[in-house]
């Protein structure tokens, strides 16, 4: 190992091509944080050095700027051949100063500053006899495969980078032209010094400090440490580089299947797990090892836990077979997230509505069991009917990550082949309340009697009424589907003191009043209707309402209201039609014994 600190036209102006591994994580830097303050700097030394030069100073004494630390590692090159490193920290640093001296030269040679611009472009491009006809290793720095379309549509002055215009190495670019533009700009009778002394601070007043390994230095250990204070790196990213590790030990290539293929901008987006927002890849590991190891992961033990589990399994499972399989169980929550099977969609999109995340290392499991469809499907159907009848009884859910953990050994001791049978059996013996799966006549009192208006968020409330409306539809229906948009009403208004008073004849009027302020917010008083029919509908008398529904109205939840629609609404109707539409939820979402 070589410590030395280094100009950019030490490090650049040679024959040299600096690789950023694949471990690496893709360029991330932004203009708040890294441009702006990079480009003050800059403009900051260069008008300092104009200053000092117009007062007669000796430049030999300018003080440089210092820029921060990378670490490079040398590469095994054969003679006369471009000498080759690999940038094992400080990819960030190095990529930008790459497209601040690209943004630099371009601007210059746009102005006719030829000489100054034809200096610069020899610490940005190498010269045609050391690239072997690769066109690529003409550049300085190569980036990690995620941005290197982007970086050679931004780095080439003759291709457009029109379509990676939301790429932040383009916008970093055009950052630094348009900065560099306005400077030179600013005092046209500055102009010669201006270039001279931009030119001179790029080159030769911004240093680094450069650690340079030898082929023997083993540069994953030295990523992780120097990562492992200040802003931590994602678990993922400690992941790859402990992967890529392994696999250099074992002189194995895990290539295709290996997790950093999945490091574009979807894997990045940030995306809630329970009270956290983590990148989507981190959610998806932490959700991954849980699968794996049958036990709950925090977010903050993530890395540490795929390194114990990784240790305890590779006496049997090689590190290939390893990114292998988790390129497998990517691809399956890929298909959780957004490329779901038509017959899987309607119980994602209700399991995203009752925020079960919990579930997914059984989604991951299922998927990726090679277990047939009709065992997929009844499995899915079962889980559903599980959490909804829970759900409208209210019954907690505290226990759910422990009760999923422990659904993952039976899973894996069943096998593929019986796995709905062994999960539906599962569920169906947990016998503590906190746990059990209510029965027909549980779940029946709870859509006859729970406000559930009031209990449960819209969302919820709406898959409820929408299982009922798809349950109610024929072979016959233009669609078995419901439009999601559709909004609830009450058919007996919430303000019916107002609009709907008891009768005049009620006996107990307290009593009554009572009773009608329970009834109103239960399932037999709620149906489905559009937007602009809510307003109008909402506390209209039930003549006029009944009328309006029967004009406008295909749903079959309000087609079975009409039939033999009672002359008066009142709460022995509510009752009544909340006893139909339970016995179609209890169809819809049946218990274990009637799988």
């Amino acid at each position: 190992m070589k410590v030395d600190v280094s100009n950019l036209q030490q490090l650049f102006t040679k024959q040299v091509w600096y690789e950023i591994p694949m471990y690496q994580r893709r360029y991330v830097w932004e203009r708040e944080d890294q441009w702006e303050p990079l480009w003050v700097d800059v403009q900051h030394t260069a008008e300092q050095y104009m200053e000092e030069k117009a007062k007669g100073e000796p430049m030999n004494e300018f003080p440089a700027h210092f820029m921060g630390a990378v670490v490079i590692q040398q590469k095994p090159n054969m003679a006369g051949h471009l000498e080759s490193r690999e940038v094992v920290d400080g990819q960030q640093r190095f990529t930008t100063l790459q497209l601040l001296l690209d943004a630099i030269q371009e601007v210059l040679e746009q102005h006719g500053e030829t000489n100054a611009a034809r200096r610069l472009s020899r610490m940005v491009v190498n010269e045609d006899i050391y690239t072997d006809d690769d066109p690529d290793r003409q550049f300085k720095v190569w980036p990690t495969e995620v941005d290197q379309p982007a970086f050679r549509h931004a780095m080439r002055n003759e291709l457009a980078s029109d379509e990676y215009q939301d790429s932040q190495i383009v916008e970093a670019h055009d950052f630094f032209k348009s900065k560099v533009d306005d400077w030179l700009q600013e005092r046209d009778d500055e102009r010669k010094s201006r270039v001279e002394a931009l030119e001179l601070t790029v080159a030769n007043y911004l240093q680094l400090a450069v650690i340079d390994l030898t082929l023997n230095d083993d540069p994953h250990v030295i990523f992780e440490t120097l990562n492992a204070r200040g802003t931590p790196l994602l678990a993922s990213e400690l992941i790859k580089n402990m992967m890529l590790r392994e696999a250099n030990l074992s002189r194995v290539s895990i290539g295709q299947a290996a997790l950093w293929r999945y490091d574009g901008d979807w894997w990045r987006k940030e995306v809630a797990q329970g009270r956290l927002v983590r990148p989507r890849v981190d959610v998806f590991l932490n959700y991954w090892l849980v699968m794996r190891t049958r036990s709950e992961v925090v977010a903050k033990d993530v890395f540490p836990t795929f390194r114990r589990h990784y240790e305890h399994q590779k006496s049997t499972q090689s590190i290939a077979d390893l990114a292998k399989e988790i390129g497998v169980a990517a691809e399956a929550y890929q298909v959780l997230e957004e490329n779901a099977k038509p017959w899987m969609k309607k119980f994602l999109y209700r399991r995203n509505v009752m925020q079960a995340g919990v579930l997914t290392p059984v989604l991951l499991w299922l998927l990726t069991s090679q277990a047939q469809q009709p065992q997929l499907e009844k499995s899915l159907q079962a889980i559903e009917s599980y959490l909804v009848r829970r759900m409208v009884c209210g019954v907690t859910t505290k226990d759910y990550n422990h009760l999923f953990i422990g659904l993952l050994g039976v899973l894996e001791k069943a096998g593929p082949e019986h796995c709905g049978d062994a999960l539906i059996q599962y569920l169906k013996g947990q016998d503590a309340f906190s746990r059990e799966w209510p029965s027909d006549r549980v779940f029946q009192g709870a859509l006859l009697t729970k406000p559930l208006y009031k209990q449960l968020t819209r969302g919820r409330l709406r898959i409820v009424l929408e299982g009922i409306e798809e349950s109610l539809r024929t072979n016959f229906a233009d669609s078995r589907a419901v439009d999601p948009n559709l909004t609830i009403e009450h058919i007996m208004p919430q303000g019916w003191r107002s609009h709907w008073p008891l009768p005049s004849n009620a006996v107990n009027r307290a009593q009554a009043e009572f009773r009608r302020d329970d009834l109103i917010h239960t399932l037999g008083n709620l149906t489905l209707v559009n937007n602009r029919l809510n307003a109008s509908l909402s506390n209209a008398q039930w003549p006029q309402k009944r009328a309006t529904i029967q004009r406008h109205f295909t749903l079959f939840l309000n087609k079975t209201l009409l039939e033999n629609a009672p002359a008066v609404w009142d709460e022995a109707a509510i009752e009544q039609r909340g006893r139909q539409l339970a016995q179609a939820a209890i169809r819809v979402w049946p218990h274990a014994d009637k799988f």
